[in-house]
Order: C-alpha cells, then structure tokens, then sequence
C-alpha cells in the first residue's frame, strides 16, 4: 500500500471538533500501537486562523491579527482527507511526540511551540494558503451550477 501520510503532508481534518481545518503531519503510524490499534498520525493544526490584514494597520494591530491558534492532535486516517501539499517540516518534527499526549504541560509547551513556527512562517509570507480557511460556500457554489447545468 503507499503510504500517504508522509511527514509534512497537508490534510484536512473531516470529523470532529476541528472538522474542516488544515493540519500538517507530523508522525505516522501505519500498523497502529497497543492503545490505538488502527492507524493514525500525529497532526498539527490552526484552530484559530489569522485575521485579514490592510495596508493601513498599525504594526499593534497587524500584530494582533496575525495570531495563530494552533493545536495538536492524534488523528484517525480515516478522518483525514489528504491534499497535494506538503509543508517543510524543520522545527516541527521534534516538537511532538506521542509521549507530549500523556502529560497536560508537555501538551502545552508543544503547542507554544507550533504556535511559534507557525506565526514565523505566516509573518514571513510562506505558505499563504495553510493559513486561510476553506472556503466552503465557494465549492457549493460550483457544485449547484454543475447540478443545473446537468439537468
């Protein structure tokens, strides 16, 4: 079978609390472990995107809007829809492990960390489309004009 979920791959995230948002991969378990017999992948992921920015902004206000939410998350592949993206994984690969689930502070200080690498990449204009949201209303919106053009 090949592999998919290869490290630094972009998904979407289909079921559950962050349905709908992009993460990137960070580990992958094909076989699956003792706790989680199925496979899965450790992702990280925006929550939060960043708001919309003007030339206009003050650097106090374009600072506060290019807060990143982030969060970390071990994700069922049946869960992810993988895209034809990769992100370039530097700093992210020792930031999270399966150990950091087990202990609240460990999970806290990962994501301060992801939050750290994600606002850099995004002040530094890299990777524009990670930090948008999908535009669901757009696809609809195609997908009702192919419907009546069919019919």
């Amino acid at each position: 079978m090949v592999k998919v979920y290869k490290p630094g791959k972009v998904a979407i995230v289909l079921q559950g609390r962050q349905a709908g948002k992009k993460v990137v991969v960070i580990k992958q378990v094909d076989e699956g472990t003792k706790e989680r017999p199925y496979p899965h992948a450790v992702v990280a992921g925006v929550e939060r995107y960043p708001r919309k920015v003007t030339r206009r902004m003050g650097q106090k206000k374009l600072a506060l809007r290019s807060k990143v939410k982030p969060f970390i998350k071990v994700v069922n592949y049946s869960h992810l829809f993988p895209t034809r993206y990769a992100l370039e994984l530097e700093g992210l690969k020792g930031s999270v492990a399966h150990e950091t689930f087990k202990e609240p502070s460990q999970r806290e200080d990962a994501k301060k960390t992801i939050k750290k690498l994600f606002e850099d990449r995004y002040v530094a204009g890299k990777n524009k489309w990670f930090f948008q949201p999908l535009r669901i209303e757009a696809m609809q919106k195609v997908l009702a004009d192919l419907a009546r053009l069919e019919a």
